[in-house]
């Protein structure tokens, strides 16, 4: 029963790819989006509710395993995911694959890099080999579906990419990985709620997914079974959980196209959705002039799935997680610094009246696209306290592979992060720089978490 279900098909293809079958760019991209990653979780140390998170671990669940990035101290394996896998999404700074709408590494490097070290004696090159293919499950599945989001996609479907990662590094077998594939389908969770209310705990279902695959593969170790309809079965996870998919997008491309070559970078720590007005806006400051104060109005025309997820208004008392995912509230921060950082999202300019003031001015509208995941095309009108008007639109956004960031301004990121994070010192984070670069002669990963912890 099940024979035909396409979760066959992507166990065929961990269990069939070797480290020698990956193109050269999809190494590249790898090791681009792992020490991009890593830097994003050093950041997100500084995050509200990363204290309280651990400690409930720490109570629930006390004991060695995998240690904690920038915190140091060790949690059993899936307890040691789950904390990494908030760290990594808390900031809104991870990258994305923006057709599957998934933040791609989250589920999938927190539950790996746990199990690496709990495993011992992963070389660089499997680590390689199995991000790249965790990532491609993930995002192959997410890239089929044509239904809008109703769960999390980033934990939900992230959790079959780490389910692949951890499977390809521990070896197991065609039976094996479609049991874990199984069990973590009956697991899954998180949903767009906490999107829409703005809540810490929408990063924390990353961490829940992530644990939920470190214990998936651990049972089918086990000789625990799992589902065989996982995915296109009546309840399986892309008719119950997503909806309507296209099944030539999720089988065709296997093996073809790797799909963290398609891996959006993202330049700031704020909702996806946002990037496309923000590089909109700095266009227009470059080209014009334009300063905060000379600004009386913004108009962004967005698509509905941007509209949904950043058009929240500027409101007093504001989270960090909710400001993240305002359109008004980073398009002010951005016109009054001329950038966006992750100092923007701390105390002092979340209630500065100046960027509530100017957050109250801008707009951000539906344009009736009729894509439900579509994040593009947008167009942004400035209008300025003198009458003019100015008017961007764009339809690849800074990050994108098609409008990439240098890799001078992706050294530049991560630098900045370790910087913020502040227990790391900046020595261990140019010795992961370099470690990831030469990843491939790398005997056992474990050393890069080394530079992951206090010194």
């Amino acid at each position: 029963m099940f024979e035909n279900d396409a979760i066959h098909n992507f166990a065929d293809h961990v269990i069939g790819t070797r480290y020698e079958d990956l193109p050269a760019e999809t190494v590249a991209a790898t090791k681009k989006y792992l020490l991009d990653s890593l830097g994003v979780g050093l950041a997100g140390t500084r995050a509200p509710f990363v204290q309280e998170w651990l400690s409930a671990y720490q109570g629930a669940v006390p004991g060695p395993g995998g240690r904690i990035w920038g915190i140091g101290g060790e949690l059993p394996t899936p307890a040691a995911a789950a904390v990494n896998g908030y760290l990594i999404h808390n900031s809104e700074f991870d990258c994305v694959h923006e057709p599957a709408v998934l933040h791609p590494m989250a589920v999938t490097l927190s539950a790996l890099m746990v199990e690496a070290e709990a495993r011992g004696g992963v070389s660089g090159k499997e680590l390689i080999r199995a991000i790249a293919l965790g990532v491609d499950v993930a995002c192959h599945i997410g890239n089929a579906v044509t239904s809008g989001l109703k769960f999390f996609r980033p934990a939900t479907g992230g959790g079959f990419g780490a389910v692949a990662a951890i499977g390809a590094v521990a070896g197991l077998d065609r039976e094996q990985l479609l049991n874990a594939f199984g069990i973590y389908y009956a697991q899954a969770s998180g949903t767009m709620q906490a999107h829409t209310e703005g809540l810490a705990l929408l990063a924390m279902q990353i961490g829940f997914d992530s644990r939920n695959a470190v214990v998936a593969v651990r049972l089918a170790e086990q000789g625990i079974p799992g589902t065989r309809g996982t995915l296109e079965g009546p309840f399986g996870y892309l008719n119950l959980m997503e909806g309507a998919y296209d099944r030539a997008a999720l089988l065709d491309d296997i093996g073809k196209i790797w799909r963290i070559t398609e891996v959006a970078h993202k330049p700031f720590p704020s909702g996806r959705a946002t990037h496309g007005v923000i590089d909109a806006l700095r266009g227009l400051v470059a080209e014009h002039g334009i300063t905060g104060d000379t600004v009386a109005s913004v108009i962004a025309s967005v698509p509905p799935l941007t509209h949904r997820l950043i058009g929240r208004p500027i409101k007093d008392g504001m989270t960090p997680n909710y400001a993240r995912l305002s359109g008004p509230y980073c398009a002010a921060r951005l016109l009054l610094s001329g950038d966006l950082g992750v100092d923007d999202f701390l105390d002092a300019p979340l209630s500065d009246p100046t960027t509530l003031d100017l957050g109250r001015r801008v707009s951000i509208e539906a344009d009736g696209n009729p894509d439900p995941n579509a994040l593009t095309p947008i167009t942004v009108t400035v209008r300025m306290t003198d009458g003019a008007e100015h008017t961007a639109t764009l339809s690849t956004v800074y990050g994108n592979p098609a409008k990439p960031m240098t890799h001078e301004a992706h050294l530049a990121k991560f630098r900045r992060n370790v910087t913020f994070c502040g227990t790391v010192p900046e020595a261990q984070g140019e010795r992961l720089i370099g470690l990831v670069d030469d990843l491939e002669n790398v005997a056992d990963v474990a050393i890069l978490i080394d530079q992951l912890m206090p010194g």
